[in-house]
């Protein structure tokens, strides 16, 4: 009732908005348009009537209005940090729209004797100018900027950004953490509308998906204003792609290189062809990118006993290789209807292949030969598993992970008299399928009735080594087959945006400009998981002698881990892939329900949302910006409660279905006040929150009375609230650059972790008092402290060449507590950081460029962290500190083309997660050096 009464006055409002509009009389409106002399848009410049201390801030598109503006002649200004101010006298009417428009021209201009070059317009300057003239704290990077670095994907692009680190994947960066919040915490939208992510478990999105070459500016929203979506803890960020630029254009890039890890190739290539009618009205811009990486990665792995005294539980030598392909398309227009309605459409389409290889050898179920005599040395059995795919002409006898995200957006701005309105429509889709996923494992429990003996080198625990004894024992011909699988694996969310906002001229301080800002927004998502696991037994015996079979010999004297990492042999994946394991003549199937059922849910989470915001002009210096956000989120969520017996086997399955929802109140106030015009000191109050992910939602239950233990969804969380306060000092240099300082605070309640419990009553299925029952429950509250500071500078102080030089810095410090998390024993720990929060993140680079040459080296360090928390410190599994180090350089053949060169993870920085102790390696995975030369093409013709 009270969202339909919100409706109602929505829709009054509305009405009236528009009466008064069409009444208003002595005033007219002025829109224009800014662009460089290539026609590209220039974002974040400052367009004012300064007689009327009237003006606006240009957007993305480069464009501006001004609203309710007397009739006569005034003339406007526009200010751009590195350029001259522009003036232009325009006529205003009565009741009509002029329209004008501003071109800041190539070549050079002196400001204090440092040339300032139209690159540099494009690039940089987009950024600082975009974030300098935001009421919100903000970092913007554009996609000139980007090009800087030797990024191929949105992710890699990102972590340069102050406050941001991400977590890797095959060595690129995937999941994004803002100020130290975990990567669900955050949002990311495209083009405003929220991304779907294809993630099962929680609400990540899969940063590498997306080519960098496709956006075209990058915005990091650290404090959240009310007409942006509130699901932002750590903030939000939004990807925006190109526009059709004012005339035409064809840009394309075409690259090879090398990976270091497997000596293969990289291919790359993207198009970029857009154009716009001669009277202005219709633009388009189509593009296209691929990447073609075919790499691997050297991987180990260790499980700790956690107790004080080091010791090995299990241990994998794993090689992957892996082959992913990237393809992104993306086809835009834009309509000018007239000079006050434009109309758009957006789309874009991500394709990810990754074709993997998986082959690990693990030593299990280690042990004291005689526990009262330790020095007798170890035991245990080996297993040797070959991950692969059918063979065909999609998966090539590997595992497909296809992923595929797709976005579409219809939008529009309008002008009515006083009137702005801006709505947008989209539909987005983001899916993971896994087909035909096989393992054939072999196992070698004893030999001669006993386990096997092991020597176990813990000299260095940050590279232990496990090998048998006697050589003789782990012959091939002593393995078994253990097991033959192959499983199906789908994701898929989908996601419907709307939303629509309103903007009037309202000023509440005489002679001082202000507007009153609302809207509503509605998103309707829906997701489901539907896995499936089979085991298929040979009914010959073709399968009983391991060194009969097709193997591959994975050992590799240059193995990153270590040479002292004998990996040794496995099944062919070819021979995998081609077994028939349809034939019941050949294979029994089975399916085992304990590997997906209990993990398959439908979801759906519909969120309706309304805000209002004024935005006023205390004086020439201070602005302010206050509101309110109204989020109202209703959840249902149907998952499976699966019981087994006492031995482990399949007993039943009961399908459940659960609903909840709740309602944020979330106030904010912006503060911007201008020391100068080029300084500032900012103040942000907001409140956000985190939906839980939807596995924990799903009122899904697996009883496994063979181990005593229940495994539990949780529909009666709460979302995770946040309460932030931003102080930010920040000056812009005249030659495009700044220096920035500022603090923040984080106050979060309810923040979600997972509890192991004993039950005391049977209530969570029958016979179960007494098992340990782990489900998401709420923590009581954390906080977050932190600072940032950081510069960017052409060192032009310097003489002759070394003026060309420029550094870009930035580092983030936080420190974190959390309250309320208990262990499985009911009692609180008091010595937990709140996870994901790295403590230290540093962006670093040095970089020199010339009219022709270009050069950067780029270094990003960011702290150890906890990733995710156990029953003690010693369980505690941490995600260790890594340093990148990155170089990329270009050289200028004309004014169209130049030659690349980049150089990737010089460092060959793994990713390594440890368990309680830093020197106690938990997994630690190398991918080697990334190495590609290229060629850029860039044509601009204005019509």
């Amino acid at each position: 009732m009270k969202l339909c009464n919100a409706l109602k006055l929505l829709i009054v409002t509305l009405f009236l908005s528009f009466t008064t509009a069409k009444t208003t009389a002595q005033t007219g409106i002025i829109k224009g348009q800014i662009t460089d002399s290539n026609g590209i848009y220039v974002p974040g410049a400052n367009v004012v009537i300064e007689s009327l201390k009237k003006g606006d801030i240009t957007n993305f598109d480069g464009k501006f209005t001004i609203v309710s503006v007397p009739v006569g002649t005034h003339t406007i200004k526009v200010s751009y940090l590195g350029y001259e101010d522009i003036t232009k006298e325009v006529v205003v009417k009565e009741n009509e729209t002029t329209t004008v428009s501003f071109e800041l021209k190539s070549g050079s201009i002196e400001l204090d004797v440092i040339q300032i070059k139209s690159s540099r317009l494009r690039g940089q300057a987009k950024a600082l100018n975009t974030q300098k003239n935001n009421l919100n704290i903000t970092n913007v990077v554009s996609t000139d900027q980007i090009g800087k670095f030797p990024d191929a994907n949105i992710g890699d692009a990102v972590k340069r950004i102050p406050g941001i680190t991400m977590q890797v994947d095959q060595g690129e960066a995937r999941n994004i953490i803002v100020r130290g919040l975990s990567p669900q915490l955050n949002s990311v939208t495209l083009n405003g509308s929220r991304i779907p992510s294809a993630e099962g478990d929680n609400r990540n999105i899969q940063m590498d998906l997306i080519p960098s070459d496709m956006i075209q500016t990058i915005q990091v929203n650290k404090a959240v204003t009310p007409d942006m979506d509130a699901d932002a803890l750590g903030g939000s960020v939004n990807l925006i792609t190109r526009t059709a630029p004012q005339g035409f254009r064809l840009s394309g890039t075409l690259g090879s290189g090398t990976n270091t890890i497997t000596s293969k190739r990289i291919l790359n290539g993207s198009f970029l062809v857009g154009d716009r009618t001669e009277d202005k009205k219709f633009g388009w811009m189509v593009g296209a990118s691929i990447n073609d990486n075919d790499f691997g990665s050297d991987n180990i792995e260790f499980e700790w006993d956690d107790n004080a005294t080091p010791f090995i539980n299990e241990s994998d030598i794993r090689t992957y290789l892996v082959q992913r392909i990237r393809r992104s398309f993306s086809v835009n227009f834009d309509y000018q209807i007239n000079d006050n309605n434009n109309i758009y459409l957006k789309t874009m389409y991500n394709w990810r292949d990754d074709r993997e290889n998986r082959y690990r050898l693990r030593y299990r179920s280690i042990e004291y030969i005689d526990d009262t005599n330790p020095s007798l040395g170890y035991q245990g059995e080996i297993r040797r598993q070959t991950k692969g795919g059918i063979d065909n002409n999609r998966n090539k006898n590997r595992r497909l992970e296809d992923q595929r995200m797709q976005n579409y957006t219809l939008g529009g701005s309008h002008v009515s008299g006083k009137l702005e309105i801006d709505w947008l429509a989209s539909y987005a889709t983001a899916s993971e399928e896994r087909l035909n996923e096989r393992y054939i494992e072999y196992e070698l429990e004893e030999v001669g009735g006993n386990p096997i003996p092991f020597n176990i080198d813990l000299s260095d625990t940050r590279f232990p080594i496990i090998t048998p004894v006697n050589t003789s024992d782990v012959a091939l011909s002593n393995f078994s087959l253990r097991e033959i699988t192959e499983e199906a694996q789908f994701t898929e969310e989908k996601d419907m945006n709307f939303f629509v906002n309103l903007k009037l001229p309202m000023s509440l301080v005489n002679d001082q400009e202000g507007s009153f800002k609302f809207g509503a927004r509605l998103r309707m998502k829906d997701k489901n998981r539907n896995n499936n696991f089979l085991e298929y037994s040979p009914l010959n015996n073709t399968f009983d002698n391991f060194a009969s079979l097709p193997l591959v010999n994975e050992t590799d004297p240059d193995f990153l881990a270590g040479s002292q990492y004998v990996a040794g042999q496995y099944v062919d994946p070819a021979y995998l892939g081609q077994l028939n394991l349809a034939d019941a003549a050949l294979f029994d199937s089975e399916s085992i329900v304990d590997e997906f059922l209990g993990g398959n849910f439908d979801a759906s989470e519909n969120v309706i949302a309304g805000y209002a915001m004024i935005t006023q002009k205390l004086s020439s210096s201070t602005t302010l910006l206050a509101g309110i956000r109204l989020e109202n989120t209703n959840i249902e969520g149907t998952g499976n409660i699966v019981n087994y017996d006492v031995n482990g086997d399949f007993q039943s399955v009961t399908t459940i279905t659960d609903k909840n929802s709740y309602t944020n109140i979330l106030p904010s106030i912006h503060l911007k006040y201008d020391f100068s015009q080029n300084s500032s000191l900012r103040f942000a109050w907001t409140n956000t929150i985190a939906r839980p992910n939807y596995i924990d939602l799903i009122p899904f239950r697996n009883i496994i009375r063979e181990d005593s233990e229940i495994e539990i969804g949780n529909p009666d969380l709460d979302p995770t609230t946040s309460m932030n306060f931003d102080l930010l000092a920040e000056t812009y240099f005249k030659n495009i650059g700044i220096l920035s300082g500022g603090v923040f605070y984080k106050r979060i309640n309810d923040f979600i972790y997972p509890l192991v419990t004993t039950t005391t009553d049977d209530s969570l299925g029958a016979g179960t008092t007494g098992f340990d029952a782990k489900r998401p429950v709420n923590g009581d509250d954390a906080s977050i402290f932190g600072l940032e500071v950081a510069l960017q500078k052409q060192l032009d102080f310097l003489p002759g060449f070394l003026k060309n030089f420029n550094i870009y810095l930035n580092y983030t410090h936080i420190s974190s507590n959390a309250n309320g998390i208990r262990n499985s024993d009911g009692d609180e720990r008091n010595d937990v950081d709140l996870p994901n929060t790295a403590p230290n993140m540093f962006n670093g680079s040095l970089g020199y460029s010339d009219k022709r040459f270009s050069t950067r080296l780029s270094a990003n360090f960011s702290d150890a962290y906890v990733d995710e928390i156990g029953g003690n410190s010693l369980e505690d599994r941490y995600y260790d500190k890594q340093f990148f180090l990155d170089f990329n350089a270009s050289f200028t053949i004309n004014k169209n083309l130049r030659v690349y060169a980049d150089v990737n993870n010089i460092t060959d920085q793994p990713l390594r997660y440890y368990q309680g102790l830093s020197n106690r390696t938990m997994q630690a995975e190398y991918y080697g050096r990334r190495i590609s030369i290229g060629l850029k093409y860039d044509l601009f013709k204005r019509n």
